[in-house]
């Protein structure tokens, strides 16, 4: 079952949170905020922070670039997963996936299905890694953020938390660039 193994050292983990949003600022960014106030709260490190339009080209450049930085372990964008024409960051994302992580939209819909019953079913959450990096791209609501954080995010970026995590397995993420 899962659970905290207090015998292991909690690892920091370095996080940029994105908001994509075409009407939002720092000022009225409640996701951004619930999701900083979370990483904090956890004991994590916040390393960059921005707001950007929903803009499909303009999110993977800011995705990459990060994914570029050694200062950044994971990204958490929110905004832009919904069902509309402007809705494009599952697609900048997947524009920058070297892997995804399948089964994380699909914990997350039962999540949501808890709270929000069959709502859940517009949400097109999505995560995977590249060069190293997690990416993780959740509804703009802070309620969205909210519960990815509490029932997932917070035990996998965890390194102690077991049987297993995000954490433990990040220095493997890119040993397929360093083979020859």
């Amino acid at each position: 079952m899962s659970r905290i193994d207090e015998s292991r050292e909690f690892i920091p983990v370095r996080i940029a949170v994105l908001t994509v949003s075409d009407t939002r600022g720092l000022e009225d960014d409640k996701s951004g905020d619930t999701l900083v106030a979370r990483i904090e709260a956890a004991g994590h490190r916040l390393v960059h922070r921005a707001i950007l339009p929903d803009e499909r080209e303009q999110i993977a450049a800011q995705l990459r670039e990060w994914c570029a930085d050694p200062e950044v372990d994971a990204v958490i964008s929110t905004g832009g997963t919904g069902l509309t024409g402007r809705d494009v960051s599952v697609e900048a994302h997947r524009d920058v996936y070297e892997k995804e992580i399948d089964a994380f939209g699909t914990l997350f819909t039962m999540v949501s299905l808890q709270k929000v019953g069959t709502s859940a079913i517009q949400s097109r959450a999505t995560a995977g890694v590249a060069q190293g990096t997690y990416l993780f791209a959740l509804p703009g609501s802070p309620g969205a953020c909210k519960d990815a954080w509490d029932e997932i995010l917070v035990k996998q970026l965890d390194y102690r938390h077991r049987p297993c995590n995000f954490v433990e397995i990040m220095p493997r993420l890119d040993e397929h660039q360093r083979r020859k």
